[in-house]
């Protein structure tokens, strides 16, 4: 029987922001399909929690307290990674955080918070991690951007620039990597059950679904099972591209 193509059987990954949420459904969901998995968050609580179910799961994981807006940091993350692991052949930068208020009443350091966490970390990840998979002449990286990245919305100015830019820096990096078999994507999640989104009233949450095609709020396991996908080598042909998985909100 030919083997699945979702098989990461001695594959290794990086997740950031794996402790909660998102980043731990597609950490385990990468471990779940036969990679060792290290997940990286600056909550060392959770993502301790996080990495130790992966090991429930039969594989190799390594839990990384980081910052991964400092250079310093991430060199360390990865310089950690790689003596574990030996190489690295998925990113996922999923590390991410709000700051939301309108831009008449945003503070300097509230801009400058959310862009270096969720744009720059991408950026200090991918330039350390290029190396590495430019050496083996494959890798995949997947770019967690988000719907906002694409429409904007209003009192999140700073998150969707940053979602934005990661866009960009993700369409860059595909050019700029394609030629080692370095494929680069991104993934725009849309209204997804988090605990960002639980602390929104149920008045609030039903306008978020009157406004959505298929009724109803995407789950982590949603945007995990595309970052399965566009990791695996179903998806070898595909870079550069942004996926949207939003129940239709965007069209």
């Amino acid at each position: 029987m030919e083997r699945s193509l979702i098989d990461f059987s001695g594959k290794s990954a990086l997740v950031t922001g794996g402790g909660r949420g998102i980043g731990r459904e597609i950490a385990l969901a990468l471990a779940g399909a036969g990679a060792d998995v290290a997940v990286s968050d600056i909550d060392e609580e959770t993502v301790r929690k996080t990495s130790e179910d992966i090991k429930a799961l039969g594989r190799t994981s390594l839990a990384i307290k980081a910052d991964v807006s400092s250079s310093d940091s991430v060199s360390s993350m990865i310089a950690a990674f790689l003596e574990t692991f030996g190489k690295i052949d998925i990113l996922i930068n999923n590390a991410g955080i709000t700051r939301d208020t309108l831009l008449l009443r945003m503070k300097e350091a509230d801009w400058d918070a959310v862009l270096n966490v969720n744009l720059k970390s991408a950026f200090l990840c991918c330039k350390e991690v290029a190396r590495p998979m430019i050496k083996a002449r494959e890798g995949k990286i997947v770019n967690i951007s988000s719907i906002v990245g694409i429409i904007g919305n209003a009192g999140q100015a700073n998150y969707s620039a940053a979602k934005a830019g990661m866009i960009g820096l993700t369409k860059s990096l595909a050019r700029e990597l394609s030629g080692r078999s370095i494929t680069v994507n991104a993934v725009a999640p849309g209204f997804i059950q988090t605990a960002m989104t639980d602390k929104l009233s149920e008045q609030d949450k039903q306008a978020f679904i009157d406004n959505i095609p298929l009724k109803r709020i995407g789950l982590p396991k949603d945007i995990a099972n595309a970052v399965l996908f566009l990791v695996s080598p179903l998806a070898d042909y595909i870079t550069g591209q942004v996926l949207t998985i939003d129940g239709g909100l965007v069209m």
